[in-house]
């Protein structure tokens, strides 16, 4: 073991901390936990290994990791747990069906782009008397 077991509690604060800061300065965290099944990943780990088209994606070392499949689970529940917070939620998006997948996290950004509510900043009086000069200029070049 690298670390020890007080470091995950520490980085959970730190992310969290990381966050709130984001917040604070009008950055909207948005995260996603893509939950693949373990039957799924079989099958995308099959379909790399079998078709020549997709060789490139596949490891050896996803085959060893796939061993340790309880451990992950359990690492990205503590994870989730301990990051979720009221200005930074998780969403957790079944991931099996990737047009499914993608409904979801699409329309989870457009939600939160819609809450956002942005707008163009409106000029003040002094603004718009400039603009008014800038385009009497423009025109008198003719």
């Amino acid at each position: 073991r690298l670390v020890g077991e007080g470091i995950w509690k520490q980085r959970f604060k730190d992310m969290v901390a990381c966050e709130d800061y984001m917040s604070r300065n009008g950055i909207v965290p948005v995260k996603f936990f893509l939950n693949v099944s373990k039957a799924e990943q079989r099958k995308r780990l099959l379909s790399r290994a079998q078709d020549p088209d997709k060789h490139w994606k596949f490891s050896m070392t996803d085959i060893a990791e796939r061993r340790l499949w309880d451990r992950y689970v359990e690492a990205y529940e503590d994870t989730i747990q301990h990051t979720a917070t009221e200005q930074a939620p998780w969403h957790v998006v079944p991931a099996d069906n990737k047009w499914f997948t993608r409904l979801v996290v699409g329309a989870t950004i457009v939600d939160a782009l819609e809450k956002l509510d942005p707008r163009l900043p409106q000029p003040d009086a002094v603004a718009l008397a400039e603009l008014k000069k800038a385009e009497q200029a423009l025109l008198a070049e003719g």
